[in-house]
């Protein structure tokens, strides 16, 4: 007897106060072949609790629900060694600074709005899974002008170690275009993007994607 094929579908638990927007975003979620929705929370405790009983691959997390907020709650998952694969995509209605600065802090990985279209949830989704990180474009531009704004602690990241290449695709991540994306623009292979993105990290002394975006506005590769 043939044993059934693995099931290799990104394993997503929502996380929302709303019964609605979860149901509604779990019909999303498991109407695609590659993608499914494992379980739901209502509160920060909850997901907690239920990621460490699903162990799922994202979780979608609001950032404003009762009994631990979204910001604890993915502190708390990040943070757990028994969820080293397990990522945050924060779903959120907000676009403050002060919420994007405390959920960066406490390790999600990327930002999404509310108001996106299925498709940008679905892409969101697989892109962080993935390992990229992500955020909406009106996130993105709060974050990074809260960076190029703020009094300088030290100078900007230089780029004369970097090849022409690499600063190529240095002014795509800054525009926000996924390896996929960026490996269309330029002709070149994800493997090959994702070699000049570790080449970047490295030479910039980034700790993550963001950091590259913002080296990209604060040396000019991106119009302010």
């Amino acid at each position: 007897m043939t044993a059934p094929a693995p099931d290799r579908r990104v394993r997503v638990l929502i996380a929302d106060d709303q019964p609605l927007l979860r149901r509604s975003l779990a019909i999303v979620i498991d109407g695609t072949p590659d993608l499914r929705t494992v379980g739901e929370a209502a509160t920060g405790r909850e997901a907690v609790a239920l990621a460490r009983e699903l162990v799922p691959d994202v979780v979608l997390m609001d950032l404003r629900m009762p009994g631990g907020d979204g910001i604890e709650a993915t502190r708390a998952v990040t943070g757990d060694p028994g969820l080293p694969a397990c990522r945050v995509l924060v779903l959120t209605m907000f676009e403050l600074d002060a919420y994007v600065q405390d959920a960066l802090r406490a390790g999600a990985s990327g930002f999404l709005l509310k108001d996106a279209t299925p498709e940008q949830l679905l892409d969101a989704i697989r892109r962080t899974h993935a390992g990229e990180s992500l955020f909406a474009p009106a996130i993105l531009t709060r974050l990074v002008e809260h960076y190029v704004r703020r009094p300088a602690t030290a100078p900007p990241r230089r780029l004369d170690a970097l090849t022409e290449r690499e600063t190529e695709v240095l002014a795509l991540v800054g525009r926000g275009l996924s390896n996929d994306e960026i490996a269309a623009s330029l002709t070149i292979s994800v493997r090959t993007v994702k070699t000049h993105i570790g080449n970047l990290l490295a030479k910039l002394a980034a700790r993550d994607r963001t950091q590259l975006v913002i080296a990209a506005y604060e040396n000019g590769l991106i119009p302010r």
